[in-house]
C-alpha cells in the first residue's frame, strides 16, 4: 500500500483529506472528491477501508463545529434502515473482486452526481416529497448500502434532509451526528472484511490533519462563497472522474 505513496499521490491525498473537511461543513458535492482520489490512488474496493477512519475525524470535527444544530427526530428516522443498508453493502463487498467493485463505484458516484445536478437546479423538485415513513427508509436503506460499498452516501442524505426543509446549518448539524454513528458502526465490518489494516491506519495519521485545514476553510467558504456556484463545478470534475471510473476513457 505504500508503494503508491509518491510526490503526486501524496498532494492528490492531501487535497482529498481537506476535502473531506470541506465536505462536512455543509458543502455535500464534495463528498465525491475524496472517494474519487482515494479509489484512483488504492483502488475502489481498498480505498473503502483507507478512507473510513478519516471520515470518522471529520464526522467528529464536524460535530465540534457544527452538533449543536442536530435535529435528532431526523436521526433516528433515518438511522434504522440504514444500518441495515450498511450490512447489505457489506454482504456484497465480500462477494465482489476489485474489477467488478471498480465500475459499480463510479457507477454509484454517476448517479449521486446527477442527483445532486437535479438538487441544485431543481431545489422545488424536492419541495414537496413525502415526510412519510416509507420515504425514509427508501432513502436510509439507499444510504446504507452506498456508504458501505463507496462511503458517497452523502448527496443521498443531503436530498432527504433536504426535502424534510431543513434549515442549512441544521442540515449540517444532523448530517454530522448521522454519519458519525454510522461510519463508527462500519469499523468493524470494514476491518472484518480486510480493508483497514496497519498500513491504511499509518497514512490515515499521515494525512489527517488536512481533514482540519478543510474544515476550517469549509466554514470560511460556507459564509462567502454561493454554494450552488461552487457545487456545480465541483460536480462537473466528479463526474468526469466517476466516467472513467467506468472505463469509458
Amino acid at each position: 500500500m505504500f508503494e503508491q505513496l509518491t510526490l503526486v499521490t501524496c498532494g492528490w491525498l492531501l487535497l482529498a483529506a481537506a476535502g473531506i473537511g470541506v465536505s462536512k461543513s455543509g458543502f455535500a458535492g464534495v463528498s465525491m472528491l475524496h472517494v474519487i482520489i482515494f479509489a484512483m490512488v488504492f483502488g475502489a474496493k481498498q480505498s473503502t477501508g483507507v478512507l473510513l477512519p478519516m471520515l470518522v475525524i471529520g464526522d467528529i470535527l464536524a460535530i465540534r463545529f457544527y452538533g449543536k444544530q442536530v435535529q435528532w427526530p431526523q436521526v433516528r428516522r433515518l438511522l434504522p434502515p440504514a444500518l441495515v443498508g450498511v450490512l447489505i453493502g457489506t454482504l456484497f463487498m465480500g462477494r465482489l473482486d476489485e474489477q467488478a467493485f471498480k465500475p459499480m463505484v463510479g457507477l454509484i458516484i454517476l448517479t449521486l452526481t446527477a442527483i445532486q445536478v437535479v438538487r441544485i437546479w431543481r431545489p422545488k423538485w424536492f419541495d414537496h416529497m413525502p415526510h412519510q415513513k416509507w420515504f425514509a427508509w427508501s432513502l436510509g436503506l439507499l444510504a446504507g448500502i452506498t456508504t458501505m460499498l463507496a462511503n458517497a452516501a452523502g448527496p443521498i442524505v443531503a436530498l432527504y434532509l433536504l426535502a424534510v426543509a431543513l434549515p442549512k446549518l441544521e442540515l449540517v448539524g444532523t448530517s454530522a451526528w448521522f454519519f458519525l454513528v454510522i461510519n463508527v458502526f462500519k469499523l468493524p465490518f470494514s476491518y472484518g472484511l480486510g480493508l483497514i489494516q496497519w498500513q491504511s491506519l499509518v497514512i490515515d495519521a499521515l494525512f489527517s490533519p488536512g481533514i482540519l485545514l478543510g474544515m476550517l476553510l469549509g466554514n470560511w467558504m460556507v459564509r462567502r462563497i454561493p454554494q450552488k456556484a461552487f457545487d456545480s463545478l465541483l460536480l462537473a470534475f466528479t463526474g468526469f472522474a466517476a466516467l472513467r471510473l467506468l472505463g469509458l476513457f
